[in-house]
């Protein structure tokens, strides 16, 4: 197996000349192209209604982005449903709690954020408000399974409420798939996108890497064979665990 043109399944950093992947690209002369594989749409209040959630039979709401956050205000909108004034607000990040300003005012309401930017000071959150009953908003491939672990052993009532999907992009006419030796994928949406463009697709001796568990388990799930994963100990982000892989594998390095 050797590598030389690698395809990332998503869109390419801002400054590319500044990011990790031209980094792996100057070392070890390898080819890197980005096609997002598939975009984010929101439910329509039609479909979130199909799930029969009721939003105010809810205490506390758990953001885990600024993107969650938006869905859902809208969502609200098109639900038309006002939260009461003493609904408990707590978000994963601090960027993700003052984004929340865009929407709610916070003289008038609780918001919470998680300081140390890891689960376990999300999971303190959530014990110190145990006796609120939990609404996480999530997308449709990407459920708050740990959180959802976590609330399930302190026996804390919670509902995860789908409130946007992943639909998978045109790829026939952008991607020659045949021409990569390596893949990188972000969620089992990506996986998805990947079968329903090229049904015909043969993994053969291309390389698979994932960033997640989720995405980890989509692989395995449709056949396929993992050859790099991160988050690990040894490779914190997904660049670090292609670069391990990359030393063996890359056609050439500098």
């Amino acid at each position: 197996m050797k590598i030389k043109n690698i395809l990332i399944s998503q869109n390419p950093p801002a400054d590319f000349d500044k990011s990790p992947y031209a980094e792996l690209k100057r070392k070890y002369s390898i080819n890197i192209d980005f096609y997002k594989f598939f975009r984010v749409e929101a439910l329509s209040s039609r479909e979130f209604r199909e799930a029969k959630i009721n939003i105010l039979d809810h205490t506390a709401i758990v953001f885990s982005s600024k993107n969650t956050v938006d869905y859902f205000f809208n969502l609200l909108k098109e639900l038309r449903v006002e939260l009461p004034e003493d609904m408990k607000y707590i978000c994963t990040t601090d960027a993700t709690a003052f984004y929340l300003q865009n929407y709610i005012q916070f003289r008038k309401r609780k918001v919470f954020f998680n300081k140390n930017n890891d689960p376990k000071g999300l999971y303190d959150l959530i014990l110190k408000n145990q006796d609120c009953k939990f609404l996480i908003p999530c997308g449709s491939d990407m459920p708050a399974t740990g959180l959802a672990a976590f609330c399930d052993e302190h026996n804390i009532a919670y509902t995860q409420a789908v409130i946007f999907k992943n639909v998978p992009n045109n790829l026939k006419d952008e991607v020659d798939i045949t021409k990569y030796d390596m893949i990188i994928f972000f969620s089992p949406s990506g996986i998805q996108s990947l079968k329903q463009n090229f049904p015909d697709f043969e993994q053969g001796e291309v390389a698979f890497g994932v960033l997640g568990d989720a995405a980890a388990q989509a692989v395995t799930d449709a056949g396929f064979t993992l050859h790099v994963k991160a988050p690990s100990k040894e490779a914190p982000s997904i660049t670090a665990a292609m670069d391990i892989f990359l030393k063996e594998y890359a056609t050439r390095r500098r």
